[in-house]
């Protein structure tokens, strides 16, 4: 029987030490360490989740081409110097099909993101005020709201280890979390050859294409905002694909592959896919991360896999750049290594 998808209210985590939280805690680290996956409710900006204010971040994609040209990145306009950060159009030859923008930590903290020649820490081009009014201070008002579940998720979880609850929190200031936007518009069939198994499933009963390629995250946790619009999936502990509710006034959180290493094993970063629903779907991921230069070594955990430490930053690139929105940059970044000066 496949396991469903719990909910969990994490209101308590917010709070001072207490039994409740306790309880959420155990909550938690029973999804990490199960299935990988859940759904979070009743957190401060939980408000975000519902559809009047999701319009208000969405409204991006109302934007003429000719605006959203303006933020593409490098690899799909080699005039433009951002590489990392920026738009990605949709490619219809690919089984992942979507477009949308990656933003960000300048998108809230503008005066506190120092200058650096390293493309993680680029500036991100966003439209201007003028193009869509109030859009940039909805979005950096959302992005910090996302920070502060992520935190919170985070202590959590170091607490559901065992370990001090601020045991990640060093490697987190100055981090360089990605709040993305993304539209999976409908699929024409007839535009593209799009048949085989790596377009297409059976599900209850029919064939649905395939518009997100099945993968596991690469980062700490990601906390998505759903529109109401089904079609997003996690593999269960059996091998089974069941569906990740997307119900308003909740995220859906799934842990990364980051997480899933620097714990051992402990926590599991679920795989997960999009199979196209019956209209457009759209999405709002946001991918909490600790700091470029953030050096990850083992946790004082009993019997836990002893690794090599690395840097974020050296990570987070040659994981991300596998994907097809970001081909061609890999070469742009060279590894810094574990024992660069910090």
């Amino acid at each position: 029987m496949a396991q469903d998808i719990e909910t969990i209210a994490i209101a308590a985590l917010f709070g001072p030490p207490s039994p409740v939280r306790d309880r959420v805690d155990a909550e938690i680290m029973v999804a990490a360490s199960g299935i990988g996956f859940m759904a979070i409710k009743d957190f401060p900006g939980d408000e975000w989740l519902t559809p009047e204010k999701r319009a208000r971040l969405l409204r991006l994609f109302d934007l003429p081409d000719s605006e959203k040209q303006k933020l593409l990145r490098w690899n799909f306009d080699p005039t433009k110097k951002n590489v990392y950060r920026g738009w990605f159009p949709l490619q219809p030859s690919a089984v992942s099909y979507k477009e949308g923008i990656d933003m960000g930590p300048d998108l809230a903290h503008a005066a506190s993101v120092p200058a650096s020649d390293d493309p993680l820490r680029e500036p991100t081009p966003l439209p201007t005020e003028a193009t869509l009014p109030g859009w940039r201070a909805a979005a950096a008002a959302y992005y910090l709201a996302m920070e502060a579940v992520g935190n919170a998720l985070m202590r959590s979880i170091a607490r559901g280890l065992g370990l001090p609850e601020t045991v990640f929190d060093a490697d987190f200031n100055g981090g360089i979390s990605t709040l993305r936007l993304i539209r999976y518009p409908l699929r024409d069939g007839n535009s593209v050859d799009v048949s085989g198994p790596e377009f297409s499933v059976i599900h209850k009963g029919e064939s649905r294409t395939i518009i997100g390629r099945e993968h596991a995250d690469s980062g700490f946790v990601t906390l998505l905002a759903q529109d109401g619009v089904e079609g997003l999936q996690a593999k269960n502990l059996a091998g089974e694909w069941i569906d990740v509710p997307p119900a308003d006034g909740t995220l859906a959180v799934n842990f990364g592959q980051l997480l899933q290493r620097w714990t051992g094993g402990r926590v599991r970063a679920t795989r997960h896919r999009v199979i196209a629903p019956k209209t457009a779907r759209l999405s709002i991921p946001f991918f909490y991360e600790p700091r470029v230069d953030a050096r990850i070594t083992p946790l004082p955990l009993a019997d836990a896999e002893v690794f090599e430490p690395f840097l974020y930053g050296d990570y987070l690139w040659d994981a991300a750049t596998n994907f097809v929105e970001m081909s061609g940059i890999k070469h742009l970044r060279q590894p810094r290594g574990a024992n660069a000066p910090q």
